[in-house]
């Protein structure tokens, strides 16, 4: 508890910018169409028009206000990427603790299967079962989970290890504790920060890749509004109307760079604290 304590009761610029950035794009996804001038499919004007009165970002290709589809286009990326990143990191855990505390076979038959999906990297893994099933947008984030949990299985294997050599934990077994007690109880409490810090890092990977998703012509589909379909439907008009490109860069960026610098920022609070605390 004196741990946890002092890892939340500094802070340093990473994280408040990191916090910042995240709290943005989370307050803007979700009243983001409330503030919306028009409607995200509403056709206000020609192709490509500049900034103007009444089309403060300019229009699309379709002559679609920029604004709009911005403010309409955060919530697909935001719940997806946090739902995505949450459920992997659920599923990881789970097996990573079952693999590191129980060894043997069912170690052997988990990492077995881990190293098989992290033999195909997450892109080409998504791409493969979205071209198949379809773009249904639980769909796209459960796969994205997927594509993340033998990463996770990995790193929590990797704590549980280490925690489950010390003495407390050999007591426990041999007081007769249920496994289930001892992994939720003992083991977790003891992992879940670094757990919590490769949480941020997995939010960032998953901003990115359902980006890419999009662009690539796989994620969300039109006519809804997305920000990397935005980059995607309007890259033909990059040199007419930049603003309809750049802009949802700008929020796919700032999103994915906030949770970047919060797993950093924490990560080096944690070591921090953990080398005061060895030389305490």
């Amino acid at each position: 508890m004196r741990a946890i304590k002092q890892f939340f009761a500094t802070s340093n610029s990473q994280i408040n910018l990191g916090l910042f950035l995240t709290t943005f794009i989370l307050l803007l996804s979700i009243v983001g169409p409330w503030l919306s001038p028009y409607q995200a499919q509403e056709m206000v004007g020609a192709r490509y028009s500049l900034p103007q009165t009444g089309v403060l970002l300019g229009t699309d290709y379709l002559g679609q206000d920029v604004l709009s589809r911005v403010l309409h286009g955060g919530i697909s990326i935001v719940w997806m990427s946090l739902a995505s990143s949450l459920l992997g990191l659920f599923l990881g855990v789970i097996l990573g603790l079952i693999a590191g505390f129980f060894k043997h076979r069912i170690d052997q038959v988990i990492i077995w299967v881990a190293d098989i999906f992290l033999a195909f990297p997450h892109l080409i893994l998504v791409l493969l079962v979205v071209s198949m099933l379809g773009r249904d947008k639980w769909l796209i984030a459960i796969t994205v989970a997927i594509a993340f949990v033998p990463g996770v299985i990995r790193l929590t294997r990797g704590l549980a290890l280490s925690i489950s050599k010390h003495e407390y934990i050999e007591v426990a077994e041999m007081m007769g504790y249920p496994y289930h007690q001892i992994l939720l109880r003992e083991i977790l409490p003891n992992i879940l920060t670094p757990l919590l810090i490769h949480l941020g890092t997995m939010l960032s990977w998953s901003v990115a890749l359902l980006s890419g998703l999009s662009f690539l012509g796989y994620g969300v589909a039109p006519p809804e509004a997305d920000w990397g379909l935005m980059v995607n439907e309007n890259k033909g008009g990059l040199q007419i109307q930049p603003f309809s490109i750049l802009i949802p860069i700008l929020f796919i960026a700032l999103f994915a760079l906030g949770a970047n610098l919060l797993a950093e920022g924490f990560g080096r609070k944690f070591s921090r604290i953990s080398e005061s605390n060895k030389h305490a």
